[in-house]
C-alpha cells in the first residue's frame, strides 16, 4: 500500500540543521564543500538552504 499523502512530518526541507552532524556533511558533500565549510556557511548566513546553496557555489568558484 502507498503512503498516505496526506500524513506529514514536521521536518522544514527548505532549512539546513546546523547542529545535526549528519546534515551538515549531507549538506557539504552535495555541494562541494568541506562540513567545516559548510558549518561557516550556517554560521555566517543562517540555515535557509537556498542562500547556503548559493554561497557555496560562489565559495566553490
Amino acid at each position: 500500500m502507498a503512503d498516505d499523502p496526506n500524513k506529514q512530518d514536521g521536518r522544514d526541507r527548505s532549512k539546513v540543521a546546523g547542529d545535526q552532524d549528519y546534515e551538515v556533511q549531507y549538506f557539504a558533500k552535495a555541494n562541494g564543500v568541506t562540513p567545516q565549510q559548510a558549518r561557516e556557511l550556517i554560521e555566517t548566513y543562517g540555515n535557509d538552504r537556498e542562500t547556503l546553496e548559493r554561497e557555496a557555489k560562489k565559495m566553490r568558484a
